[in-house]
């Protein structure tokens, strides 16, 4: 249960306080700024990492368990609890911040600026790139590592920061789906399941090619 329970804390604090970001950046009329939304994602997914990896690895994120299960670093029957770990985090974090802010809409949920399929292969991309840095700094499925956390959290930001104004940077489906649940906000919530898991999922093969050789 420890396992469970950093992964919903874990996912919860990834939630609160990036989505949180988002929310208080439209309250105040841009004072965080899309720059200070990133840093806020990047520096509480490697904090995280830090606090909670050697407890239950620090996924935080459904796609990156699916990808290491995939990669055989993370058994097969522990992707269910994860996953309703994660997405149980997001959904509170995210309940939490409509009590705060009721009059926000969205609660920070990823919506397309383009179409669908731009943010669809953003997202796809992004998550890719992001597993392949994942299982390459991760010590088994934990990422644990003195440097993994700050690699993690800094793809995180760098991403965020490009990609965010176009298609919310999510690269998490537990992330996605919390504001989305909360605010009912469902009409895209199918680009940041699909995308995210599919981009993470291909880094793996792609991973064991890059390393066959060592």
């Amino acid at each position: 249960m420890q396992k469970y329970l950093a992964e919903t804390i874990g996912t919860f604090a990834i939630v609160f306080c990036g989505t949180g970001a988002i929310i208080i950046n439209d309250i105040a009329h841009g004072a965080i700024t899309h720059t200070g939304i990133a840093i806020t994602f990047g520096g509480i997914v490697m904090s995280m990492i830090y606090a909670l990896g050697g407890i239950s690895g620090a996924h935080f994120n459904p796609a990156v368990t699916i990808a290491f299960a995939l990669a055989g670093r993370f058994p097969a029957k522990e992707i269910l609890p994860y996953v309703v770990s994660q997405v149980s985090g997001a959904i509170i974090a995210s309940a939490t911040l409509k009590v705060l802010f009721p009059e926000n809409l969205l609660l920070g949920a990823t919506m397309p600026l383009g179409s669908e399929i731009q943010s669809l292969i953003l997202e796809f991309i992004l998550t890719f790139f992001l597993m392949l840095v994942i299982i390459n700094v991760a010590t088994g499925s934990k990422e644990q590592g003195m440097f993994a956390g700050l690699a993690i959290g800094c793809v995180v930001l760098l991403e965020a920061m490009f990609a965010g104004p176009i298609s919310g940077a999510s690269m998490n489906p537990a992330r996605s789906m919390g504001p989305a649940l909360v605010s009912m906000h469902l009409e895209h919530l199918w680009v940041y399941i699909a995308a995210p898991i599919a981009g993470a999922a291909l880094a793996i093969p792609t991973w064991k090619f890059l390393i066959k050789q060592q």
